[in-house]
């Protein structure tokens, strides 16, 4: 690593772009990972398909009880 960099040719927010959205892994626990792989084999489904659906529907659930 240098001592010093030279920032002076540099364009602040070059690469910013306010529309980006930012998609972050979630990790399964393995027990899990499996068992909704096995779901989706059955279903056809994709993995992120089933868990997205079994969050929403926890969601609404939730809601519902408050």
């Amino acid at each position: 690593m240098k001592a010093e960099y030279d920032f002076s040719k540099g364009e602040r927010g070059k690469f910013y772009r306010p529309q980006a959205s930012l998609n972050l892994p979630v990790y399964l626990d393995p027990d899990v990972d499996t068992y909704m792989r096995q779901v989706s084999l059955k279903t056809g489904k994709d993995v992120e398909k089933l868990v997205n659906e079994w969050l929403r529907s926890n969601i609404k659930l939730v809601e519902s009880v408050q």
